[in-house]
């Protein structure tokens, strides 16, 4: 299936949508944070203009191929991408995806992460017919695990020295959401 049609999700404060190339700079400028690209996997530091037009550019191919879904969060007011909302691993057969996240430094603790995973998550269940959802953080990433917890995902395991990233080992908790759970 692909995921190539055009996808608007709006909120009170926040817009979800599909990536352009002119979102690159949005990208470079939010991601381009040490504190963030800390919590991320896969993402390089120093984080460059090239980087994040790659980013867009295999956004692209993920969406043809209907394997991945990367929404850039913007707010209702600017339509400036400020952070990015994604699915990764999806499998229609088997009904489930990976969720994953990161938001502009100067966004958080401002509740547009809580509103922007309640869009993504309506839309999986809804629109996707999906019936389960994962996720993975680092386990010093209080404030992502924190918002998962809220949102009722539950944690399910943790993965002792997954990622290795600045010379330092990372475990990661993982969580999951059935669609019922959902709060």
């Amino acid at each position: 299936m692909s995921l190539e049609k055009k996808i608007k999700l709006e909120g009170e404060i926040v817009v979800l949508r599909k990536l352009e190339y002119s979102d690159a700079e949005f990208i470079y400028k939010h991601i381009n944070h040490k504190d963030i690209v800390r919590y991320t996997m896969n993402i390089p530091w120093p984080y460059t203009p090239e980087h994040a037009v790659q980013f867009i550019k295999k956004s692209k191919q993920g969406y043809k191929k209907g394997k991945e879904l990367n929404l850039g969060i913007t707010l209702k007011e600017d339509n400036q991408v400020i952070g990015i909302m994604s699915f990764n691993k999806i499998d229609l057969k088997n009904k489930n995806a990976e969720v994953g996240y990161w938001l502009g430094k100067k966004y958080w603790r401002k509740g547009i992460a809580k509103e922007a995973l309640i869009l993504i998550l309506d839309y999986a269940f809804k629109e996707l017919k999906l019936e389960r959802i994962s996720s993975r953080t680092f386990h010093s990433n209080k404030a992502s695990y924190g918002l998962l917890l809220r949102m009722g995902f539950k944690q399910e395991g943790i993965a002792r020295k997954d990622i290795f990233q600045n010379n330092k080992w990372y475990d990661h908790l993982m969580f999951g959401l059935l669609k019922e759970e959902l709060k």
